[in-house]
């Protein structure tokens, strides 16, 4: 969550094939791609949005206003979802390319759509948990391990306070009432990006799961990631080559594919592809656009698979009406404090303290705007990619986890100081920001419930985002998030100084 690196940076060409943009003058820039997918997946639906998004003179922050559009054309009505997350998926594969082909043109690039998707497997390696299987559901919450009736109690508290939507609370509740269902039987979960700090790899570890971990080869992630396999109660299986764990994404991805599809093979399918891999700047929808390249492979040859994603909290969502008329009566019923706000919003020429939902959807529903602009229109393309291929797989029928996770004090959190400022100010607006080991024993949770349930039918592809979501309050809270977010970074800004 770091404010990205210019898209402009040269790189030089490997000489293996690997998922980039494609080369203008030398260069591989991001933003004519980022920028062109966004309108294609625009252009059968609003036509003059696509428009809108193809004139952006200033794309790093137009961005943000453009996205929040697209999320509200996406809530028009399913068949408009739908056909953005088609259109977009396709641009993707359409404007990405594969370097360092054979067959390609003079750059030595072809489009991503016509790469064969050819690689060797990696070999394997195994290591085999030592400690016994965690029996039951523990949350790590500000000192203390919650479990059985103290767990529920908590849940109780986070949706009065309006902390998580009730969804979530029946989700995690149905956990604890099926213990049984940790281990996630039957399924072996793939974890891309296995070493990331968000990554479910520690609890199901811990709860005895058999786990395939991919991540960079670097000596400082597989460390851990190795630590937590021998500490755990499962398996961890992940590819090796001359004897060094890892494999590049982006890359070999080609080789990544073939890995992947040789342990299914051996295992008899029932694979899980979670997507956690996370890059800076345009390098994010390089290693997205690499996974869902695999995506699109290994569900077409089985449609069994079951995808899983953890979504951002700061992005644009469709939320339900319920969520627009507590925010809305929050935001009614502020009392005095408003008279105390009343001078900030002159000053600011009415830009602090906006309402959260100025305005509804027909339907009384509205769109959550927490996109932040630091992170970069590269970081708000790369989750929206992987939006549009969980509404894509879910219309298909295949399983599909993708949860809102609440904000959380992350390593790349941390390193910005705008963003720790405000996360540390953020709990006087109602948000509560979650510690990692909450957040991810919490999400993973959400996955073994959703890997145990039918494939939901939903009213509206929008849906799969807003169930189950844990936004810490962000959706609820009175204030449209980047009106009170500069407010939030002042008053928290004392305590990221002390803690430096």
């Amino acid at each position: 969550m770091q404010p990205p690196p210019s898209a402009q940076t040269a790189r030089p060409e490997t000489a293996r094939p690997a998922i980039d943009f494609p080369s203008v003058d030398g260069r591989r820039p991001s933003t004519p791609t980022v920028r062109g997918v966004l309108a294609d997946a625009t252009r059968d639906v609003d036509p003059r949005l696509a428009d809108a998004v193809d004139a952006s003179s200033s794309w790093r922050s137009d961005y943000v206003g453009l996205v929040r559009q697209v999320t509200s054309v996406s809530a028009q009505t399913p068949k408009a979802a739908l056909a953005m997350a088609q259109a977009g998926l396709r641009a993707v594969h359409e404007r990405m390319v594969v370097t360092g082909t054979t067959s390609g043109t003079a750059t030595g690039e072809v489009p991503l759509r016509d790469w064969d998707g050819a690689g060797e497997p990696f070999a394997s390696e195994t290591v085999r948990g030592t400690a016994p299987r965690v029996p039951e559901l523990r949350v790590p919450y500000r000192g203390r391990s919650l479990t059985g009736g103290a767990l529920r109690d908590q849940l109780a508290r986070w949706q009065s306070d309006g902390i998580v939507e009730p969804s979530f609370v029946e989700a995690v509740g149905e956990v604890v009432d099926h213990p049984e269902w940790l281990a996630v039987g039957g399924r072996t979960v793939a974890l891309l990006g296995a070493g990331a700090e968000m990554s479910p790899l520690g609890p199901l570890c811990a709860w005895g799961a058999d786990v395939l971990a991919v991540d960079v080869p670097a000596t400082p992630v597989w460390e851990r990631v190795r630590g937590i396999a021998e500490d755990g109660a499962g398996t961890v299986t992940y590819p090796v080559e001359n004897g060094v764990p890892g494999a590049d994404l982006v890359g070999r991805t080609g080789d990544v594919l073939a890995w992947l599809r040789q342990v299914r093979e051996a295992r008899g399918g029932g694979l899980v592809v979670g997507m956690h891999a996370y890059a800076d700047g345009g390098a994010h929808v390089r290693v997205t656009a690499a996974v869902d390249a695999m995506l699109s492979r290994l569900t077409d040859e089985d449609a069994t698979t079951a995808l899983a994603y953890l979504a951002t909290p700061t992005d644009a969502f469709v939320v339900p009406s319920e969520v627009v008329e507590a925010s809305t009566a929050a935001y009614e019923g502020r009392g005095a404090v408003r008279l105390v706000q009343a001078p900030l919003r002159v000053v600011s020429r009415g830009r602090l303290f906006l309402p959260n939902y100025e305005t509804a959807l027909p339907d009384g529903s509205g769109v959550a705007d927490i996109l932040v602009p630091q992170q970069g229109p590269n970081y708000a393309m790369a989750k929206r990619i992987q939006r549009w291929r969980g509404i894509v797989a879910e219309d298909a029928g295949q399983p599909v986890s993708f949860n809102v996770a609440p904000a959380t004090w992350t390593r790349s959190v941390t390193k910005n100081r705008l963003l720790a400022a405000a996360y540390a100010g953020a709990h006087r607006f109602g948000v509560e920001i979650f510690a990692p080991d909450t957040t991810r024993t919490l999400m993973a949770a959400l996955l073994v419930r959703d890997l145990h349930r039918p494939v939901p039918v939903r009213e509206h592809p929008e849906q799969l985002f807003a169930d189950g979501a844990a936004h810490g309050g962000l959706w609820r809270v009175a204030y449209e998030p980047r009106s009170a977010l500069g407010v939030a970074a002042v008053s928290g800004l004392p305590s990221t100084l002390r803690h430096r």
